[in-house]
C-alpha cells in the first residue's frame, strides 16, 4: 500500500473559534491528531491541508510541514470534505507520490490513537474490496426506540417500525465518529463519501469517539484530559 494521510484544518470554526490550535491539556489541539498519525506513518505521508497561517505557524512549530497553502474557494462554511481531499490528492500527485489509500484524519477528535489508526488500517488491508473503512461508536439514539418522525397527521411514530420493549432488544446502530476514514483512492476519484457502499464499521469506544464542535464538547473534553493526566501513557 501507498498512504497519505489527510488533516483538513480550515480556520474558520464558529462552534468553538481557533478550535484547531486552541489549547487542550497543554498543547494544540491538532498536535494530538499530528502525534496519532506519525506513530503510524512517515512525515512526508501526512499533508495537513489548512487555509489559515496562524494554523500553519503551529503546524510548523510541531516540526510537520505544511506543503500549501489551501484556496480560500475551499475554507468557506460551505466547502465540502470530498473536495478539500481531492484538492490535498491533487497537489500529492503533482509530486509524483501516487497514493493508492487516503487517511483522513480529522483534528477535533483527540483521543483517537495510533492503536486505533493501526487496528482500523489492519482491517481495511483485510478485504480487497473494501472502498472505505469508518470508525464508528455505537449510537445512543437508537431509531428503533428513541428518535421519531412525525407522519403525514402529525403525530409522532419511530423512524423505523420494530416491536420492541427495551432499547438493549433493538439492533445495534452505528454512527459516524469522525476520528478515521480509510478511503480507497481509486473510488474517491469516481464518487463521492457518500455514495460509496463498500464500507466496513472499525468501533470505537464513547471517550475515544468523542468529537470536538460545541463548547459543550470543549468542556467534555477538558474533563477528559484532567482526568487522564493521573494517567499519562493513556493520553
Amino acid at each position: 500500500m501507498k498512504p497519505i494521510v489527510v488533516i483538513p484544518a480550515r480556520g474558520g470554526s464558529k462552534g468553538i473559534p481557533g478550535k484547531n490550535i486552541k489549547i487542550l491539556g497543554g498543547k494544540p489541539l491538532i498536535e494530538y491528531t499530528i502525534r496519532a498519525a506519525r506513530e503510524v506513518f512517515q512525515d512526508d505521508q501526512i499533508v495537513v491541508s489548512t487555509d489559515d497561517p496562524n494554523i500553519i505557524s503551529v503546524v510548523n512549530s510541531i516540526g510537520l510541514n505544511v506543503p500549501f497553502k489551501r484556496p480560500s474557494r475551499l475554507a468557506s462554511d460551505s466547502s465540502g470534505t470530498y473536495e478539500v481531499l481531492l484538492h490535498a490528492l491533487e497537489y500529492v500527485e503533482g509530486t509524483g507520490y501516487l497514493p493508492d489509500v487516503l487517511i483522513l484524519l480529522q483534528p477535533t477528535s483527540p483521543f483517537r490513537s495510533s492503536q486505533h489508526i493501526n487496528e482500523a488500517m489492519k482491517l481495511y488491508e483485510t478485504n480487497s474490496e473494501l472502498e472505505m473503512v469508518v470508525s464508528v461508536s455505537e449510537s445512543k439514539a437508537n431509531p428503533y426506540f428513541v428518535l421519531f418522525e412525525e407522519n403525514e397527521q402529525g403525530y409522532l411514530q419511530n423512524s423505523k417500525k420494530g416491536s420492541f420493549s427495551r432499547r438493549q432488544d433493538c439492533p445495534q446502530v452505528w454512527e459516524f465518529n469522525g476520528a478515521i476514514y480509510i478511503i480507497d483512492v481509486k473510488t474517491l476519484k469516481s464518487k463521492r463519501l457518500s455514495e460509496f457502499e463498500k464500507r466496513a464499521k472499525y468501533v470505537m469506544d464513547e471517550i475515544s469517539s468523542h468529537d470536538l464542535d460545541t463548547p459543550l464538547d470543549w468542556l467534555v473534553a477538558k474533563a477528559i484530559v484532567e482526568e487522564k493526566l493521573k494517567k499519562p501513557t493513556e493520553i
